[in-house]
């Protein structure tokens, strides 16, 4: 518990200390990274600790709180979730000293850090609380503390927009998670959640669905489920590009673990829980790498990627908790272990991509796919990393994310072959959403990788990229190295998310690796196999370069298709890249098509560009919001700014109670 309680408290001093050093921003920057990096790896060691041992530590200190108690605990769940937190929030703050040096007003970088460490802080506070008041203060802190961090380049009118719309979603969320406590609360007699677990055993099924209704709302607001997703790709974007690794990549997983957490206090799941998981999962995961698919900038488009990678784990939640409620321990322990492991590999290639993409930034001065090109000659580490990342996030074997979606995929596989038909039926779609989610981030990464780092460079902001320096250029190379280690292991990795998966299917940790010996042995072959071509790719390349040494290697020109002198203009931009997929999914994007001067046989200019449209943002919320302000405007006209009227509304309120307590 001693490690724990250090990887709270370490982050909290290195902020104190950044903030003291506000007139010194270098020192700023080396305190704040030095909390974050003491804290991660006091977390690490106590995650790892927990998850081997599958031994919980507690601790519950006096706490002056009406209902409240800090109570803190370990348990396999809550190490696994703390090993992504304190590992990604680490290698972030080592590349964020690097990157926001020079960025933004010198005056912001002491508060930065100071709420970069309070994040780090408050995110190992939620996974470790095990009262709903504590939890709460918690998850408030990461909202506020987040918030500041996304509104770092205030003097931007979209940043500061993203920051609002952001504060009021996740305040959205927070007013249905009080309502949860609120009806456990009263049911168990306590705030603890020990209580809700013994209430939640004899609890009506009408209560409990009232509850998972509550949690799968206010939960999801934080991990994006769609329709709630809307203030993802706007806060991600408009964030410091380490600030936005730590959110996409763990912040909002607590999301998921707070509905994990929850669920596990509601008594036995009915089956209609795992199915509604699966339609969320479903929805998010193919409208989000529809959506991904059409967006210009490279921020934008990883943050719609969060919202697949959330419906994939979602997906892997709704298989296991069908498979529990139905009575299938093997198909319950494959989808909470694919969904689980989703979770950390998530946090492993999504953190890399976006300080992957935030190098591209700091290199060329844009974001905007469509003013790139040719990076992989000027940022060869950042390209490379890149390129894993990409591979990653696709599925692609035998990397990390191919694991964690084959794990899901024998769920399912599991559940279609169960005997009731309504299982089989149910788990088709899972399949079948999978293999389209593939697809599709294969064919987006295709087009970020080709349209950013191949080719010819568009403008000069290209032209003169630079490669990141060695502080960013690490972090991402050991996460790149996590990426292939995780997948390479995955044999050994299964053994280790026993204890984990076993708090979610009440299994014990040797019964759950025997549910998942199902998947051992085909990962072993895959393993083999990818091992064999790695050495084989290798020692080709050996045998390549001593068959080339001491001779005269020239260089030409590539073949270029009978064009004298091929430029830019001739590469497909990242419009036209995805057009006919974007086209074959019309209906559901709606993207605007742009096109100017293509007529005649030799047109002199022509160009083409889309306008990439959230569905729900722009026919729903804008909507919705619009006329809930021009309402709440008539409540103007109340605010004179006169002392008097405001006595008068007093006099008359109490008056108005006075005659209510008399009646």
């Amino acid at each position: 518990m001693m490690l724990t309680l250090m990887s709270l408290a370490a982050p909290l001093l290195g902020g104190c200390l950044a903030l003291l050093a506000v007139r010194m921003p270098a020192w700023s920057a080396r305190a704040g990274v030095a909390g974050a990096l003491a804290g991660g790896v006091c977390g690490l060691i106590a995650g790892f600790r927990v998850l081997f041992s599958g031994v919980s530590v507690s601790l519950e200190l006096p706490w002056s709180v009406p209902g409240g108690a800090f109570h803190i605990a370990v348990d396999p769940l809550s190490a696994f979730f703390l090993i992504p937190i304190t590992l990604l929030g680490a290698l972030c703050a080592v590349y964020g000293g690097v990157y926001l040096k020079g960025r933004g007003d010198a005056r912001g970088i002491a508060p930065g850090w100071f709420n970069y460490n309070l994040l780090l802080a408050s995110m190992v506070l939620v996974v470790v609380s095990r009262n709903a008041v504590l939890f709460l203060v918690a998850w408030e802190t990461m909202a506020l503390a987040s918030f500041f961090l996304v509104t770092f380049e205030n003097g931007r009118p979209n940043v500061r927009m993203a920051g609002w719309v952001y504060l009021v979603a996740t305040h959205l969320g927070t007013a249905f998670l009080l309502a949860l406590f609120a009806v456990l609360g009263e049911r168990a007699g306590s705030y603890d959640f020990d209580a809700f677990a013994r209430a939640g055993a004899t609890m009506p099924a009408s209560l409990s669905a009232c509850a998972f209704a509550l949690a799968l709302i206010g939960f999801g607001a934080k991990a994006g489920f769609i329709p709630v997703h809307v203030w993802l790709p706007e806060a991600h974007p408009a964030a410091p590009s380490h600030v936005s690794a730590l959110m996409s990549g763990v912040m909002i997983k607590t999301g998921i673990y707070g509905l994990l957490r929850l669920m596990g206090c509601l008594g036995a799941p009915a089956p209609w829980w795992g199915w509604c998981l699966v339609v969320i999962g479903l929805v998010s995961g193919v409208l989000g790498v529809l959506f991904a698919l059409a967006q210009h900038d490279i921020k934008r488009l990883l943050a719609y990627h969060s919202v697949e990678n959330i419906g994939i784990i979602t997906m892997g939640l709704g298989v296991g908790y069908a498979g529990l409620a139905h009575g299938f321990p093997g198909m319950a322990a494959l989808g909470f272990a694919g969904a689980l492991l989703h979770v950390l590999n998530h946090a492993l290639f999504k953190g890399l991509l976006f300080l992957g993409a935030g190098a591209v930034l700091h290199g060329t001065g844009t974001g905007d796919m469509d003013h790139l090109g040719g990076l992989l000659r000027r940022m060869p580490v950042t390209g490379a990393t890149f390129l894993i990342g990409s591979a990653a996030i696709c599925g692609l074997p035998p990397l990390n994310g191919f694991v964690s979606e084959f794990l899901i995929y024998l769920g399912a596989y599991d559940g279609v072959t169960s005997p009731p038909a309504v299982v089989a039926v149910a788990c088709l779609p899972v399949i079948a959403g999978l293999a389209l989610i593939g697809g599709l981030a294969a064919a987006c990464f295709a087009k970020v990788f080709g349209v950013v780092f191949l080719g010819e460079p568009r403008t000069e902001h290209a032209r003169h990229g630079h490669e990141a320096a060695a502080g960013m250029r690490w972090p991402m190379i050991v996460l790149a190295a996590a990426c292939v280690l995780t997948g390479f292991s995955a044999p050994v990795l299964l053994a280790g998310l026993a204890p984990a998966v076993g708090v979610l299917t009440g299994g014990t940790p040797e019964m759950i690796r025997g549910a998942l010996g199902a998947a051992a042995n085909p990962l072993v072959w895959i393993v083999v196999v990818s091992t064999m071509l790695a050495l084989l790719t290798t020692a080709l390349a050996v045998l390549r370069n001593r068959l080339l040494s001491g001779r005269t290697v020239a260089a030409a020109g590539t073949w270029d298709c009978g064009y004298a002198a091929p430029t830019a203009r001739m590469q497909y931009t990242a419009s036209s890249f995805a057009q006919p997929l974007t086209d074959l999914f019309g209906f559901v994007l709606r993207t605007r098509n742009k096109q100017t001067g293509t007529g005649g046989v030799f047109p002199a200019g022509a160009s083409f560009a889309t306008e990439p449209n959230d569905l729900f943002r722009n026919q729903f919320y804008d909507p919705f919001f619009g006329r809930a302000a021009a309402l709440m405007a008539w409540f103007r006209r109340v605010q004179h700014g006169r002392v008097q009227l405001y006595v008068l509304y007093i006099a008359l309120t109490l008056l108005a109670l006075l005659l209510f307590s008399v009646g």
